[in-house]
Order: structure tokens, then sequence, then C-alpha cells
């Protein structure tokens, strides 16, 4: 399974700016939804994240599993892409 990186931001959120430059800097593909001009994204991200109405929400999908990052500071997302990165070893 490819990895697949979805972000649910707003334009004006600082943190999803933050989140962003780190998803760019790391290189991998990734997929931005804004949660104001996609209609139903909102609803979307608050299934994956328990409800929460928090951005940046990131949800990471690999071989590895699922993880949903919620407002993660750098080292948090840094660390959730370094793990997704690695081989999955059986």
């Amino acid at each position: 399974m490819p990895v697949t990186i979805v972000a649910y931001i707003t334009h004006w959120c600082p943190d999803c700016v933050r989140s962003r430059r780190v998803l760019q800097r790391f290189g991998l593909p990734f997929v931005e939804i804004d949660i104001e001009k996609t209609p139903s994204a909102e609803d979307a991200m608050r299934a994956i994240n328990g409800g929460s109405g928090k951005v940046p929400t990131i949800l990471i999908e690999s071989d590895a599993g699922r993880r949903v990052l919620i407002e993660p500071g750098d080292h948090e997302l840094t660390d959730a892409l370094r793990a997704t990165a690695q081989p999955h070893r059986e």
C-alpha cells in the first residue's frame, strides 16, 4: 500500500502553515483539504479525528497502519512521517 497523507486545514491557521512546511520538507506527496472551502470536508475530518474541529488534522495511512494527528507539533509530525517512510517488516 502506498503512503497516503491528507492534511485537513484552513487558510487562516498558522499551525496549518507550519505543518504544510514540515510535509513539504519531508518530501512525501500529500493532499491538502481546506475544510472551509470543500463541501463536507469538515464532516469527513471530524469522522476520522473523534469529532474534533481542530486543524490541522493530518491522516497518514500506509502498510504500517493508520495514524491521525490533531494539531501536531513539528517533532510529532516529523516522527510520524519517519515511521511511515520506513520499510514495514513482518
